[in-house]
C-alpha cells in the first residue's frame, strides 16, 4: 500500500509547494480536490481542461516529485432538493470525470448526496429511524425517484470517460452512510459504485471498521485516514447523534482527529490488514480534520503513525508451502 494526503488541508500552499513538502515528508501519493466541498485550489478543470499544455504540465509536476495521483475529489450533493445547487455539484462531477479521463485517473471521490422529502422540499431530508411511517415514504421517494436514477445516469458517464470507480464517502446526512446503504446503491446502479472508505465517519455510529471492510469486500476503491474520538462521559449522557459545532470539542460526543489519537496502533493496523486480506492494496490518503492541532502538527504525526502501521510490502507466505 502507498501512503497518501488529501492536499486540501494545503490549499495555502501552491501545488508545487505542497509537492515538496509531502514529498521530503516520505508520502506517495496525493489526493486532489477538484470542486464541490473541497473547492480547486490546486486543480481547477475550467482551466486545466482549456489548454492541453496545461494538463501536460500538471501530470509532470506530480511525477517529478515522485507521486501518483490516487483520486480526484469532488464531495459535494448532486441531489439536492434546490436546483441550482444540484446543478452545480453535478457540474463539479462531470468536470471531474473529464479531467480524470485526461489524466489517467480511474478514481473519482464524492458522496451519494441526499434528497428532500418530496420535489417541493427546499433541504435535504436525512432519514435516521422508520417511523413514523413517513419516513419510510420519505426512503421511498428518495432512493427510487432519486438517488437510483442519478447515479445510473452519472455511472455512465463516468464509465463512458474512463472512470470506473466511483468512490462514494459513507457520510452521515447523505443516503450512504454504512456499508448497508453503499451497497443497496452498489447493486442497483453496478459495480462502478464503490467506496471511500473513511472509518471516522464510522467509529462514531458504533460500526466496527474491520467488520466493515469484510463487509464490503471487493468494494472498496479508496481510503481516508483520519480518526475518531468518542468522548464516553458525553456518549453516555447524549448518545452519538451531535450536532453542536465541531469547534464545541468539550461537550460533544465526538471530535474527528488526526490518526492515532482516536484509536491505538493496534486498532489501524488491524484494518490495514483486514484491507490486505480484503484485496485492497493501493492508497492511505490522509484526512486532516482535528481541531486540536494545526495542519503541520497533525499532518506530521499522522505520517509518522501511518509509516508505523505500513510496514508490510507485499503478501508473504509459510515457509513450508
Amino acid at each position: 500500500m502507498k501512503l497518501g494526503v488529501f492536499t486540501v488541508l494545503l490549499g495555502r500552499k501552491s501545488l508545487k509547494d505542497a509537492l515538496g513538502y509531502l514529498s521530503e515528508a516520505g508520502v506517495q501519493a496525493v489526493e486532489i480536490g477538484t470542486g464541490g466541498f473541497p473547492g480547486k485550489a490546486h486543480a481547477n478543470p475550467d482551466e486545466l481542461l482549456s489548454d492541453k499544455t496545461k494538463i501536460e504540465e500538471f501530470k509532470s509536476l506530480i511525477q517529478d516529485h515522485g507521486m501518483i495521483i490516487s483520486a480526484l475529489s469532488c464531495h459535494g450533493n448532486p441531489v439536492h432538493p434546490q436546483k441550482e445547487i444540484a446543478e452545480s455539484f453535478h457540474d463539479d462531477f462531470e468536470k471531474t470525470v473529464i479531467l480524470a479521463e485526461k489524466l489517467g485517473v480511474e478514481r473519482v471521490v464524492t458522496f451519494s448526496g441526499c434528497p428532500g422529502d418530496s420535489n417541493d422540499s427546499n433541504y435535504p431530508n436525512w432519514v435516521t429511524c422508520p417511523w413514523p411511517t413517513d419516513f419510510l415514504n420519505v426512503l421511498d421517494y428518495q432512493w427510487n425517484d432519486v438517488l437510483f436514477p442519478y447515479w445510473k445516469k452519472a455511472a455512465r458517464f463516468a464509465e463512458d470517460h474512463g472512470v470506473n470507480k466511483i468512490c462514494l464517502e459513507m457520510h452521515p446526512g447523505f443516503c450512504v452512510y454504512n456499508p448497508e446503504t453503499l451497497l443497496k446503491l452498489r447493486d442497483g446502479v453496478g459495480n462502478s459504485i464503490g467506496a471511500n472508505f473513511d472509518p471516522s465517519h464510522l467509529f462514531w455510529q458504533g460500526i466496527d471498521p474491520v467488520m466493515a471492510i469484510r463487509e464490503l469486500k471487493g468494494a472498496i476503491y479508496h481510503f481516508h485516514a483520519k480518526d475518531t474520538k468518542i468522548d464516553p462521559y458525553n456518549t453516555a449522557k447524549n448518545g452519538v447523534l451531535d450536532t453542536k459545532h465541531y469547534g464545541d470539542e468539550i461537550k460533544r460526543s465526538w471530535i474527528f482527529r488526526s490518526v492515532g489519537y482516536g484509536h491505538d496502533y493496534q486498532s489501524w493496523k488491524d484494518m490495514v490488514s483486514a484491507l490486505r486480506m480484503t484485496g485492497y492494496d493501493y492508497v492511505l490518503s490522509i484526512e486532516h480534520e482535528d481541531s486540536l492541532m494545526s495542519v503541520n502538527e497533525g499532518l506530521k504525526k499522522a505520517i509518522t503513525f501511518l509509516k508505523q502501521v505500513l510496514t508490510f510490502e507485499e503478501k508473504g507466505a509459510m515457509w513450508w508451502a
